[in-house]
C-alpha cells in the first residue's frame, strides 16, 4: 500500500480471528479488509478464538489515561485487560502485543502496570514494555503509546525497533494534508468535517503546519482539532491521514 507517496509492504501474516464491540468499526473492518470480524462483547465470543502465532490487542485506556479519571485497572473499562489475559491462555500465541496509553507509566499507575506485567509473566512469557512516539516512525502525529510485548522462549527475545526519524525530520501536518486543502467536501472519501462550536472541552486546538498533528483521541465529540490554514475543523479524511490510514481506507461511520 502507499502512504504519502511512499510504498510499504504488508506484513506476511494472515488474520485468522478479529473482534470488536463497536458496530461501525465492524462495518469499517469488513469493508476495508474483506474479512469477517466477530462483532460483540469479547467475553461472549472468546471461546471461538482459534490457535494463532501472534495475538494483538488494545484494552480500553480511559481509566488510565492522563485525561481520564484515574481509576486504574480497577476501573470498569481498563479492567478488560483481564480479557486479554484469558485470550492468551486460550490461544497460546508465541508472541502477544498489548497497547495502552502513556498514562500507564505515570507514578499513580505504577501498581496497575506491575499487576499487568505480573499477570502476563505468570503465563510463561518474557514480557517487556516501551514507550513509542508514532512521529518517530513516519506517522504525521505525535501519539505516544505503551506497547507491552510478550514472547515465549522459543520465539526469542523481542528487540524494540529504533526510531526511523529524528525529531527534526518528523512529517508535518502540512506535508501530510496540503493536497487536500483545495478539495470540496466529499462524503464518499470521508472528506467531511464537524461544525461543532469551539468549547472548553479537550481538543479545539489548531494544528501547527510545521509540526506533526496532535494525538487524535478516540472520542472527540466533535471537538477535533482545527485546520492549520482553513477556518474549520479537520475532516475525517484529514484525521485519517494524520493517523497514517491510506486514502483508500474508508470509514463506515457517521460524522459526529
Amino acid at each position: 500500500f502507499t502512504f504519502l507517496g511512499k510504498h510499504y509492504a504488508r506484513l506476511p501474516f494472515a488474520i485468522v480471528w478479529a473482534n470488536e464491540i463497536n458496530v461501525a468499526a465492524c462495518r469499517t473492518y469488513r469493508r476495508n479488509f474483506q474479512k469477517e470480524i466477530i462483532c460483540g462483547n469479547v467475553w461472549d465470543v472468546m471461546e471461538s478464538m482459534p490457535q494463532a502465532d501472534v495475538l494483538i490487542g488494545g484494552f480500553p485506556c480511559q481509566d488510565i489515561s492522563i485525561n481520564g479519571k484515574g481509576a486504574g485497572i480497577q476501573g470498569q473499562r481498563s479492567s478488560l485487560y483481564k480479557a486479554m489475559v484469558e485470550a492468551i491462555k486460550l490461544v497460546k500465541p508465541s508472541i502477544f502485543v498489548a497497547e495502552n496509553v502513556k498514562g500507564l507509566l505515570m507514578r499513580h499507575n505504577r501498581a496497575s502496570l506491575l499487576k499487568i506485567l505480573d499477570d502476563f509473566n505468570t503465563l510463561g512469557y518474557n514480557t517487556t514494555y516501551d514507550l513509542y512516539n508514532s512521529a518517530d516512525y513516519e506517522v504525521p502525529q505525535t501519539r505516544e503509546r505503551v506497547f507491552i510485548v510478550g514472547t515465549t522462549q522459543e520465539a526469542g527475545t523481542f528487540t524494540p525497533p529504533p526510531p526511523v526519524l529524528a525529531k527534526d525530520q518528523w512529517i508535518t501536518a502540512q506535508a501530510a494534508l496540503a493536497d487536500l486543502e483545495a478539495l470540496e467536501a466529499n462524503p464518499e472519501i470521508n472528506h467531511i468535517w464537524s461544525r461543532a462550536n469551539r468549547s472548553s472541552d479537550q481538543g479545539n486546538r489548531h494544528l501547527d503546519a510545521n509540526k506533526p498533528g496532535y494525538t487524535i483521541r478516540a472520542e472527540c465529540h466533535g471537538n477535533i482539532q482545527y485546520h492549520y490554514n482553513i477556518p474549520r475543523r479537520i475532516s475525517m479524511r484529514e484525521a485519517a491521514r494524520i493517523q497514517s490510514f491510506p486514502d483508500e481506507f474508508i470509514f463506515e461511520a457517521k460524522l459526529r
